[in-house]
């Protein structure tokens, strides 16, 4: 592969890393603290409506866009192997898969759907509400730290180059 088309590839997959960071970093700093601000209620219908707004072309674009983008510098990281960059393609690709699309799909998405199965008016809503927005939380601040973390590392893959 061209060092042009490296280039292209390693700042791509960097900013979409820091756009992953972003998004989680938001959801932490401003979204779930605005919803504890809510009735245990109004708070699940606001999440509920919040999850099925998400699924739209942006957010998917981003957040599919930024995995297939780590998935190509994890595979290019073994073409370069042996260069110093080579590392940094490697973890950091790693780093967004596993922190941001695994965590999202095999923790965050199945709590998103037992949310939807929660009446918000049912006697069970405020105690379901707390525990949601705790652990689901504590685990979105993971995908904000990995995601950023991952896009420094790709950062640092086009700093070894030069």
């Amino acid at each position: 592969m061209p060092d042009s088309v490296f280039f292209g590839l390693t700042l791509a997959s960097a900013v979409s890393a820091g756009l992953m960071a972003g998004v989680y970093f938001a959801w932490s700093s401003m979204v779930m603290p605005g919803l504890r601000r809510l009735q245990p209620g109004e708070a699940i219908r606001a999440m509920q409506s919040i999850d099925v707004a998400l699924m739209n072309a942006w957010f998917l674009t981003a957040f599919v866009g930024s995995a297939v983008l780590s998935g190509i510098s994890v595979v290019y990281s073994f073409a370069r192997w042996g260069e110093e960059e080579a590392i940094y393609l490697l973890i950091a690709g790693l780093l967004l898969i596993f922190g941001s699309v695994v965590i999202t799909g095999g923790y965050h998405i199945p709590r998103n759907k037992a949310l939807h199965l929660v009446d918000p008016d049912g006697p069970e809503a405020k105690e379901r509400w707390e525990r949601y927005d705790a652990e689901w939380t504590s685990w979105n601040h993971i995908r904000a730290v990995a995601s950023l973390a991952s896009a420094i590392l790709f950062a640092a893959g086009l700093a070894a180059v030069e």
